[in-house]
Parts: C-alpha cells; structure tokens; sequence
C-alpha cells in the first residue's frame, strides 16, 4: 500500500515543484526509475518532501518541496536527474508541466 502521509513541511517561506503529467503507455523502465529519482532526491540539500498521485487516465501530480530556488536548481542540474529527465522527454510522458512557486502561508485542520 502507498504511504498516504502529507510531506511535513517548515514554516513558510519555502518553495514546490508541481510536476504534472500524462504518462505515455507502458513502463519501460519508469517505476525503477521513479523509485531511484524519490531515493536520490530525498538525501539532496534543501529537500523537504514530496507528495505524488496518478489516475488510472494516466494524469499524474508530483509536488516537491524545497528550501531555496537554488536547491531546486542543484536537483535539476544532478547528473542522474538529467539522465531521467531525458527518458521522460524521450519515453515516458505524453505531456508535461513544471510549475515553481514559493509558498506564503500554509494551514491545515488546526489552523
């Protein structure tokens, strides 16, 4: 089962990536490489966390959280990254977004 528990994130200002997503049909390597990328991202400098979905229509959402602009552009310019990056362009998605915001204000349940 997928773990189902919301990115802890810090007190605002931080910043996301909002990757969407239409995968192109079969795996072709994506899951291994979506597991690596998840494992490689989490030991880089300014990671927070990540929240991820996909619907059976192949409609994905990934947001990432980051501490710094400049940590977002590390992960981007990290040479395994690129390599999927690449193979995403290539293979693995039918279409796609990248969307950077800085976070203001956050809240949940208790506020």
């Amino acid at each position: 089962m997928a773990d189902l528990r919301l990115a802890r994130t810090p007190a605002p200002p931080y910043f996301v990536v909002v990757f969407t997503s239409v995968r192109s049909a079969g795996d072709n390597g994506y899951a291994a490489m979506a597991e690596r990328m998840l494992e490689l991202a989490a030991v880089q400098p300014g990671f927070l966390g990540v929240e991820s979905a996909r619907g059976d229509d192949r409609l994905g959402i990934t947001v990432s959280y980051w501490s710094s602009l400049e940590s977002i552009h590390t992960w981007k310019a990290n040479a395994e990254h690129r390599v999927a990056q690449g193979k995403g362009k290539d293979q693995w998605y039918a279409d796609y977004r990248l969307r950077i915001c800085r976070v203001e204000r956050e809240y949940g349940p208790q506020g």
